[in-house]
């Protein structure tokens, strides 16, 4: 079957904070796989997904849901129960990738360097004493720290801690967006971003993404609103430090068991050392989004790429 006699279903909105970024990803991805002559339609992922996968299943379906949903290894389970392929990882690697605690256990374990941490539920935090426990934090990691929800993504609920005073107010603001803070050393250095990718020959890199937030952190005002982040594509990196970044991506996308792409944040110290911060099984395709802007950087065509996947996947399926 070619590409262009394939029905693909692409799957956003959802109920995550994330919503709206989430519409605007799908529709970037029905347009550029319509653009590449494909039969995409969006939908949902509601109660009447089940009933429509049952009555008229797709060739293969696009994730293009972020937060739990998309990226929590849940639905990629139901799909798996229905039978329908879909572009990604599968719902095991999911769920670690998602758990940025476990998926830093991991890296760990493959030597794959991430800066240190420590991960906190509201319980513990409330049993053993805010008070306490924050002073034993700063005291181990150090100052500066970075303060994030161990579930989500764009930036919300995350927070730079440079003034131990600061740690309370931010602990309360992270707890609002997920039960779990990981709290982690933070990192001066270049915030790099590097999309993994694999058309069949095995995962690559793309082109490393510089970004510079105009207010010095990454959070979702400064991923989605024009103007407060400038965007390097290629990064500035020397070539040996950039050929560092993308090893050590690829090599976190294999150890958590990744398929057809991902993305990879890091951060490139003063040293030109990188760390990874997290890995991203769902990335943002909008217009201020990292992974179309790495398709571009690589001289790709954004349209073509989904396309491949999608061929992939159903692939898979016939398999």
């Amino acid at each position: 079957m070619s590409t262009t006699d394939l029905r693909v279903l692409v799957l956003a909105g959802g109920l995550s904070y994330e919503r709206d970024v989430s519409l605007k990803s799908g529709r970037r991805v029905i347009d550029a796989l319509r653009t590449a002559g494909i039969d995409a339609q969006q939908r949902d992922a509601d109660v009447s997904l089940l009933p429509a996968l049952r009555s008229d299943p797709p060739d293969a379906v696009v994730i293009a849901l972020h937060g739990a949903t998309g990226e929590d290894g849940s639905l990629r389970g139901v799909l798996d129960l229905c039978g329908v392929p879909y572009v990604g990882c599968d719902a095991r690697s999911s769920r670690l990738a998602w758990d940025k605690p476990s998926a830093k256990a991991v890296l760990r374990e493959h030597g794959i360097p991430t800066p240190d941490w420590v991960a906190l539920p509201h319980d513990r935090f409330s049993e053993l004493g805010a008070v306490a426990v924050l002073e034993r934090i700063a005291s181990r990691l150090g100052l500066p720290l970075m303060v994030k929800p161990a579930q989500g993504g764009s930036g919300l609920g995350a927070a730079v801690v440079r003034d131990e005073n600061a740690l309370p107010a931010a602990m309360v603001g992270c707890f609002a967006y997920g039960s779990t803070a990981l709290v982690e050393r933070y990192v001066t250095g270049k915030d790099i971003a590097v999309t993994v990718i694999d058309l069949g020959s095995g995962p690559s890199a793309l082109p490393a993404v510089e970004i510079v937030p105009r207010n010095g952190v990454y959070d979702y005002a400064a991923r989605y609103t024009a103007g407060l982040t400038t965007w390097h594509t290629p990064a500035r990196l020397s070539p040996s430090v950039a050929a560092a970044v993308a090893e050590v991506a690829v090599a976190a996308h294999n150890a958590l068991g990744l398929r057809d792409l991902s993305r990879v944040d890091l951060i490139v110290d003063e040293s030109g050392a990188p760390q990874v911060l997290e890995v991203n099984v769902a990335p943002g395709m909008t217009e201020t989004s990292l992974m179309p802007m790495a398709i571009q950087a690589a001289g790709l065509d954004f349209g073509k790429v989904l396309a491949e996947m999608v061929a992939r996947a159903a692939g898979r399926a016939a398999a």
